[in-house]
């Protein structure tokens, strides 16, 4: 619903090592979604995608502008930072992880197919609140500079 309100194109559930719901109810997120839709004046529903195993989904990545939000104690750089790649590329791809984090593994296995690590501030995030975050500061940008 919200990332509808914020104007995201596609919408991808992504099953991780530490992902506690292993189904989604498409027809339920695709119903909610066209009622936000609706309701927000926007002219496109946002393509929902299956859930996907998470070496997969980075597997099929088509961008430039990947980006993964982890917990890890590496450096990470803030959306603003990415501002030019965003703008050239005009697809932006943030994986956001379970409640749980990614894994080591996943991280490690998103660094080996160029996903650059993004930060979204200095407080913990949920994952709810950490998507929300990432979908308005990349739509932020695109409408600003775009």
């Amino acid at each position: 619903e919200k990332a509808v309100e914020i104007g995201v194109d596609e919408i991808s559930f992504i099953n991780c090592n530490r992902t506690l719901r292993k189904n989604i109810r498409l027809e339920r997120i695709a119903k909610i979604a066209k009622s936000a839709m609706k309701q927000t004046l926007k002219a496109t529903l946002p393509k929902i995608n299956p859930m996907i195993s998470f070496s997969d989904f980075v597997k099929n990545l088509n961008s430039d502008s990947n980006f993964i939000c982890h917990l890890e104690h590496t450096i990470k750089n803030d959306i603003f930072s990415y501002r030019s790649n965003i703008l050239e590329n005009k697809k932006v791809c943030i994986l956001i992880g379970p409640e749980g984090d990614f894994s080591i593994k996943e991280v490690e296995n998103a660094y080996d197919k160029n996903v650059k690590p993004l930060s979204l501030g200095n407080s913990r995030l949920r994952t709810e609140t950490a998507g929300i975050v990432a979908c308005h500061l990349s739509n932020l940008i695109m409408s600003i500079d775009g």
